[in-house]
């Protein structure tokens, strides 16, 4: 075999197993987004913990858990939407005779110190049969700017906020399920942190989120 054609070969092969391995992803993607069955998530327990629950992505989570039968127990740090979260909750899906329970537990994660978010958390979840924990509280910067024009207040709020509290509550939730051998931990991220390299004018909140 002359030298080009080996050289045909080998491009071919390794286009072939290119390609192989692309639909294998694509099948896969295509079996776990369209196609496979979901879970009852009742399963694992009736109750489900979701954290920054009365905006955006949580807010959204916490609707659709309630949607699948589950109990909620909200975590944020603002006792009034809280409120208004949970009468939502209990009036859309108790009218439909849903009899979903909600319950609360206020606590700012950006100020409070990590054992004490772990008590208030324990206290909260006492008693419940807590099966799914949805991390989705997230603290932004108000406005693009350079990582050397943050001061250090911001650094450790943002930090306190997207590492250290979701890793407290966590934690405190994890023997849990470890004793029932069975649960749910989802965090929610960022696509800031992989769509472009560093996510400039904001690559702290990328870093925290990733």
């Amino acid at each position: 075999m002359e030298r080009s054609d080996l050289f045909i070969s080998a491009t071919c092969t390794l286009g072939f197993i290119s390609l192989f391995k692309f639909l294998i992803h694509s099948l896969r993607w295509i079996w776990v987004m369209l196609l496979r069955p979901p879970k009852n998530l009742k399963h694992y327990g009736s109750w489900a913990i979701v954290t920054g629950s009365t905006d955006g992505i949580g807010k959204a989570i916490a609707f659709e858990l309630a949607s699948k039968g589950l109990n909620l127990l909200l975590v944020g740090r603002s006792p009034q939407k809280l409120e208004a979260m949970m009468k939502e909750i209990r009036e859309r899906h108790n009218n439909n005779n849903d009899d979903v329970e909600v319950k609360v537990v206020v606590m700012d994660l950006g100020s409070l110190n990590g054992e004490e978010i772990m008590r208030r958390m324990e206290e909260g979840m006492e008693g419940l049969d807590v099966g799914v924990l949805v991390n989705s509280a997230g603290m932004a910067g108000p406005y693009f700017r350079y990582f050397d024009e943050d001061d250090m207040e911001f650094v450790d709020g943002i930090i306190k906020v997207n590492l250290e509290g979701g890793t407290r509550i966590t934690k405190a939730v994890l023997p849990w399920m470890m004793k029932k051998k069975k649960g749910v931990i989802v965090n929610i991220g960022s696509a800031s942190s992989g769509v472009v390299p560093s996510y400039p004018l904001s690559s702290l909140y990328a870093s925290t989120k990733a």
